[in-house]
C-alpha cells in the first residue's frame, strides 16, 4: 500500500522541527505524530488509548509507516506532544488545512473560543488553558487556533489568529469580547469583512446604537431608513422569531461617538429573537456593527451562523471527543493535543459516506481499517 492515505500530513507535519536530542529518538517524529492521528480518529482520548490503538493496529500501519523501533510507548507520545512546539504545530496544522481544502467564497468564519476545563493542575497553580478557534461555516472545518495565554484574554490571541488565516472574501463574526477597534482592522487589513456583536462593556458604542434603535422603535421604523428581513422556525413545539433591522445612514453613523475609529464601519443592526414555547414568550435583544452595506437578510444571515462554531464545533468536541474531560496538563501537550482533536474533527466532518454523527464515525473507524483509509483519504 502507497503512503497516500496520510501524503499531505506527512508532507506539512514534517516540517515540525523534532524536539528531542538524537540520542533519544528511537521513533521517527512523523510516526509519532501519525499513529496520534489515527488513534484520535478512532477515539483515542490520551496517551495509553494512542499506544493500545498503535499496538492493536501495528501490522496495518507499518504498510504505510516505517516504525524502525515498533509502537512508542504512551509516556514517548506524552513527552514528545509536551515538547513539540505548539505554535509550530498550529502553523502545520494550518498550512495543510490550506492545501486540501478550498474555502467557498463569501463564507462566515466564526471566530470563538473554549475552555479545556481538564487541562488546569492546581496543585502547580495552572489554570486551565483556553484556545481561541477559526471555524468555517460552510465548508465545516477548523481553520486555525490559538491558545490565549496566561494572564490574559481572547483579545490578545484573535489578531495573532486573524494574521494566520487566508480569509479574503469572507465574512468574520465575533461575541462582543472581540469587538475591538484593533481586531476590526486586521480583519479589514485581510481583506474580509466583520459582523461583530456590541454588549454594554462596549460602553458608549453600546449606549449610542441602543439609543438610535430606540427612538425610532416608538414610532414603529415609520419615518426611518432602515432594511428588515424577520424569519419564523418551528421545532419541536417551540416557535423562534429573528427580526433584523440595519441601516448604513450617514445621519445615523455620525451620532456613534468615535464611529471613526472602527475602520471600514458601514452599518448598524439590531436583531431582536422571539422564542415562544406554548405559553411562555421572551425576547432578547443584540446589536451589531458591521463593515458590510446595510442588508439585512444578509447580516442576519452572517448572526445566525454565529451559533455553528458552537454547536458543529465545541459541542462536538465535548460531547464525540471528550475534550474537557482531558486530563492532559504538561507543558505544551493540552495545545497539540487540542489540534490533534481538530485534525481528527476535520477529517471525520468532510468524510460523507457514511451514516450518523462524528462519534458513530469514530466507531466505524476504529472497526473498519477501509473506512478509516476513506476518512485519512479526505485529508489528501
Amino acid at each position: 500500500m502507497s503512503k497516500k492515505p496520510l501524503e499531505a500530513i506527512e508532507e506539512h507535519f514534517s516540517k515540525v522541527t523534532d524536539p528531542r536530542k538524537d540520542r533519544t529518538k528511537d521513533h521517527k517524529l512523523i510516526d509519532i505524530i501519525a499513529i496520534a492521528i489515527c488513534a484520535v480518529i478512532c477515539g483515542a482520548e490520551g496517551w495509553v488509548d494512542i499506544e493500545n490503538f498503535g499496538k492493536s493496529k501495528e501490522l496495518w500501519l507499518r504498510t504505510f509507516l516505517e516504525l524502525p523501533n515498533g509502537i512508542p510507548s504512551h509516556d514517548t507520545f506524552g513527552r514528545v506532544f509536551s515538547m513539540i512546539d505548539a505554535q509550530q504545530f498550529q502553523l502545520a496544522f494550518w498550512e495543510w488545512v490550506c492545501a486540501v481544502n478550498e474555502l467557498i467564497p463569501g463564507q462566515v468564519i466564526n471566530i470563538d473560543g473554549k475552555c479545556l476545563r481538564g487541562s488546569d493542575d492546581e496543585r502547580l497553580g495552572k489554570r486551565a488553558i483556553y484556545m481561541v478557534s477559526a471555524w468555517a461555516v460552510d465548508n465545516e472545518i477548523v481553520l486555525g487556533q490559538r491558545k490565549v495565554e496566561e494572564k490574559s484574554n481572547e483579545i490578545t490571541a484573535i489578531p495573532e489568529l486573524l494574521k494566520m488565516l487566508s480569509l479574503s472574501g469572507c465574512i468574520v463574526t465575533i461575541d462582543a469580547m472581540g469587538t475591538q477597534t484593533h481586531i476590526a482592522k486586521t480583519i479589514l487589513e485581510a481583506q474580509a469583512d466583520y459582523v461583530l456583536s456590541v454588549k454594554e462593556n462596549q460602553g458608549h458604542l453600546y449606549e449610542d446604537i441602543s439609543v438610535l434603535f430606540a427612538v425610532d422603535q416608538v414610532s414603529d421604523f415609520k419615518y426611518a431608513s432602515y432594511e428588515y428581513k424577520k424569519t419564523t422556525n418551528k421545532n419541536h413545539g417551540r416557535i423562534e422569531i429573528r427580526e433584523c433591522y440595519s441601516t448604513s445612514n450617514p445621519a445615523y453613523l455620525r451620532l456613534i461617538r468615535n464611529a471613526d475609529n472602527w475602520v471600514g464601519l458601514k452599518s448598524i443592526a439590531m436583531v431582536i429573537g422571539t422564542r415562544i414555547i406554548g405559553d411562555k414568550i421572551t425576547k432578547e435583544v443584540r446589536y451589531y456593527i458591521t463593515s458590510l452595506p446595510s442588508h439585512a437578510e444578509r447580516i442576519l444571515q452572517a448572526v445566525r451562523k454565529h451559533w455553528s462554531i458552537e454547536n458543529k464545533l465545541h459541542w462536538v468536541l465535548d460531547v464525540a471527543l471528550n475534550e474537557d474531560h482531558s486530563r492532559v496538563r504538561k507543558d505544551q501537550a493540552p495545545e497539540n493535543l487540542a489540534v490533534l482533536r481538530h485534525i481528527a474533527l476535520n477529517l471525520l466532518k468532510q468524510e460523507k459516506t457514511a451514516k450518523g454523527g462524528i462519534h458513530a464515525k469514530q466507531l466505524q473507524a476504529a472497526w473498519n481499517q477501509d473506512y478509516l483509509l476513506k476518512v485519512l483519504a479526505t485529508g489528501v
